[in-house]
């Protein structure tokens, strides 16, 4: 028995040797496996390297001329074009004058204004500039609908693309908020479109230029692009308590159709946490500046706003307080509107329509645009003859128009190069008006006080 049993505890502890060499001879084979599938992929790992190194070293090496001394791997057709064209470069002339700026203009009118407006767009049109025209709801939809076919089946409009119509017409009561609403709506399209303009010109239909746009996109090229022009004042003076302190509504606001404003018996004090500003409701405004009244980012220009939708005359006062109560801005004003204006005296409120008989006055003043024109009146053949050289019906001429004027054709209806400025005789005129107004005596002193 005791024999028997020693016999068994031998098979048993051979048997364990004997599973342990088969655990290690099988993990010594997947060992040599591992090993074997290593080196397959370091060899070409290697190689792919070594190539690699050679092929860096070579890219840093290159003949005198500055081409690379592998360069004739690739196609000799190549070589040979490279080579061809570098022979014909030459180097260009630099131009002293500096690039023109683009204008973005709203022209506004209402009832009976669609004629005048149409006149008005081709008198101030060039292909470099944007436009928006705005006949307000007050006028029929015949007349809205009769300047939308104009502005879509103009052949240079059509082909250049830069004249929109707002056709979801605005009621405008130009007493009230809503003028300034419509010409924060224009605004804000102009932006939502894009362009590369600098400059946001507000105009009604009763304004008309006196220098050609090649005039002033001259004159204006040497300016700085920050510069803000708008006629403005903190000595309110007597609006102070016939406009200030009234608190008005505008039925515009929430009527389709037109009404007066209306006081209501309540009055106000002067606000403390800006500083009232008034001044002319036209104006040309940078583009920075527009971007801060549509976006506000202080909040400033939406708390003018509000104050704003109850004051009188309303656009003689929103732009002029925003922008002189703006750090950023306040010191980038010049005290002009850009227009001649025959006020009545006193107390200035409503300009006399103009005539032949201002003619004189109007080319004196320097000012590229002036108001109040009647519709048709023949002082503006005059402007159009002696200052635009413009032909009825016609686009007024620029650098730009490429066109023969044969058999009554507009020169203009074929577009050149946009940016081939020619200007006449009103840039020198105009060049008289910047030099005062940012003269040492006139510039900063009139800045916002």
């Amino acid at each position: 028995m005791f024999i028997s049993s020693l016999t068994k505890e031998r098979a048993k502890e051979k048997m364990k040797r004997l599973r342990s060499y088969l655990h290690l001879k099988q993990h010594h084979q997947q060992q040599q496996q591992s090993s074997n599938v290593e080196r397959k992929w370091i060899f070409p790992l290697a190689i792919g390297s070594i190539v690699s190194l050679f092929l860096l070293f070579l890219t840093t090496l290159s003949s005198p001329d500055g081409i690379p001394l592998f360069y004739p791997l690739y196609r000799s057709s190549t070589i040979n074009s490279a080579i061809f064209v570098e022979s014909k470069l030459r180097s260009l002339p630099i131009s002293s004058l500096p690039p023109p700026p683009r204008f973005a203009y709203l022209i506004s009118g209402s009832i009976g204004d669609g004629e005048m407006l149409k006149r008005t767009l081709q008198a101030l049109y060039h292909p470099i500039n944007r436009y928006v025209v705005h006949l307000d709801l007050e006028s029929t939809p015949k007349e809205r609908k009769d300047l939308h076919d104009f502005v879509t089946n103009h052949p240079v409009f059509k082909a250049v693309g830069n004249v929109r119509m707002i056709t979801k017409a605005n009621l405008v009561t130009y007493r009230g908020p809503t003028m300034v609403a419509n010409t924060l709506h224009a605004a804000a399209i102009l932006l939502k479109e894009g362009g590369d303009w600098d400059w946001f010109i507000n105009l009604s239909a009763t304004d008309y230029p006196l220098v050609t746009q090649d005039d002033l996109l001259h004159t204006f090229s040497y300016l700085p692009r920050d510069l803000n022009f708008i006629d403005h004042t903190s000595n309110i003076g007597w609006k102070e308590f016939q406009r200030a302190k009234p608190i008005i509504i505008d039925p515009g606001l929430y009527m389709t159709k037109k009404a007066d404003v209306f006081w209501i018996t309540q009055r106000r004090s002067v606000p403390t946490a800006f500083k009232l500003f008034t001044g002319s409701a036209w104006m040309a405004l940078s583009r920075p500046f527009i971007d801060f009244c549509i976006w506000g980012w202080d909040n400033l220009p939406r708390t003018v706003l509000m104050y704003y939708a109850n004051f009188i005359s309303s656009p003689e006062g929103y732009f002029h307080t925003v922008i002189c109560n703006a750090q950023e801005f306040r010191n980038t004003t010049v005290n002009s509107d850009l227009h001649f204006i025959s006020w009545d005296n006193p107390p200035k409120q409503h300009p006399h329509h103009l005539n032949l008989n201002d003619m004189s006055r109007m080319i004196d003043s320097n000012a590229p645009f002036a108001r109040k024109f009647p519709r048709d009146d023949p002082v503006l053949d005059k402007i159009d003859a002696e200052l635009l050289f413009r032909e009825p019906n016609m686009i007024v001429p620029g650098g730009w128009c490429v066109g023969r004027r044969v058999n009554g054709s507009d020169p203009c209806s074929v577009v050149g190069n946009t940016t081939a400025i020619k200007p006449g005789p009103g840039a020198k005129r105009l060049e008289k008006l910047i030099v005062s107004l940012l003269s040492k005596e006139n510039f900063r002193p009139r800045q916002c006080k």
